[in-house]
């Protein structure tokens, strides 16, 4: 065999290991970084637990900013991008303006795990932790998390404009934004019940406690006008949940049957169409909801994540490597 022939055998057998270890790393997997950083769920645990001791409110936040971020060109850390010279980021797209929270924790994990597993593990993947740990610190369920993502070197505010469903979304819209990720409506319904935990603007509930009398309870809107008023104080807060804001359990749907949603995209929920019937089940049982919501985060958490040779492992979340 000649010199040229080995030579072409040679570059398709590399060429056939490198699709190997592509397909290889393709696929998440709970143990990703068992060798390269044992310590990391620990690191992240520990951290997360510091800080919601001290604000329970961040938890909220941190499960909000993963969710805002898989939904936008799937989880890759997208969201957590400054602006750029090449490229507009999220921050300030209208959903996540004056909204988003938790860049500083994000900032803090990752300085803790650097210390420990220097550019060994994504932002994407510390993020997906991160959220599962802000469900369980506040009384939650847990799930074992896949791992393996890597970090996206851009960002798009356009996209988040179009991806992430508005607190006015009607429930027709919010299943086909639900369903253009290849998540189901029953997906969807069991995802909002992270509403039981955080915090909404006025501006973002206004026009519900004001002008949506027959979906709304009169004395709940009532209550509302008190801290939003129909001009002004658009960034004060309100509870999505008013029973149990800082404790992650069914309450949020137990107030949709109240007529006690807060946002519209709420009570849309729970309003005479087809997700009536899981909203009933998962106010019932805390154990329902609990197991479709941890379903349905490990498939919104495989939103066409980054793998193998795409992307990268940023060095700080805010900034694409140079």
């Amino acid at each position: 065999m000649g010199s040229s022939s080995t030579c072409f055998f040679a570059a398709i057998s590399l060429i056939c290991l490198l699709m190997c270890a592509s397909s290889i790393n393709a696929q998440l997997t709970p143990t990703f970084y068992a060798k390269s950083c044992p310590k990391l769920l620990n690191i992240v645990r520990a951290t997360m637990a510091k800080s919601v001791a001290k604000e329970p409110r961040i938890g909220a936040s941190i499960l909000r900013l993963f969710f805002h971020d898989c939904f936008v060109n799937g989880c890759d850390a997208s969201v957590l991008l400054e602006d750029t010279p090449t490229f507009k980021g999220e921050k300030n797209a209208y959903p996540n303006q004056n909204s988003l929270r938790g860049f500083k924790l994000m900032d803090i994990i990752k300085r803790n795990v650097e210390a420990i597993c220097k550019a060994t593990v994504s932002c994407s993947d510390i993020l997906a932790l991160a959220a599962r740990d802000s469900v369980v610190l506040l009384g939650g369920p847990s799930w074992t998390v896949p791992l393996g993502r890597k970090d996206t070197r851009t960002a798009s505010e356009s996209a988040a404009n179009a991806n992430l469903p508005p607190a006015t979304a009607n429930l027709a819209t919010l299943i086909s934004l639900f369903a253009s990720k290849n998540l189901t409506a029953r997906d969807m319904t069991a995802l909002s019940g992270a509403h039981t935990i955080g915090m909404a603007r006025c501006t973002t509930f206004r026009s519900r406690i004001y002008n949506e009398a027959n979906s709304i309870n009169a004395t709940f809107a009532t209550s509302k006008m008190a801290n939003c008023p129909s001009v002004g104080g658009d960034n004060n807060l309100a509870p999505l949940d008013m029973s149990t804001s800082n404790h992650f359990d069914n309450g949020y749907f137990k107030t949709l049957m109240a007529k006690q949603g807060l946002l519209h995209s709420d009570q849309e929920l729970f309003n005479g169409g087809s997700q009536d019937a899981w909203v009933r089940l998962y106010a019932k049982s805390n154990y329902a909801f609990a197991q479709d919501f941890v379903a349905a985060m490990v498939k919104m958490g495989n939103i066409s994540p980054l793998t193998g040779f795409n992307g990268e492992i940023r060095k700080h979340c805010r900034f694409v490597n140079q």
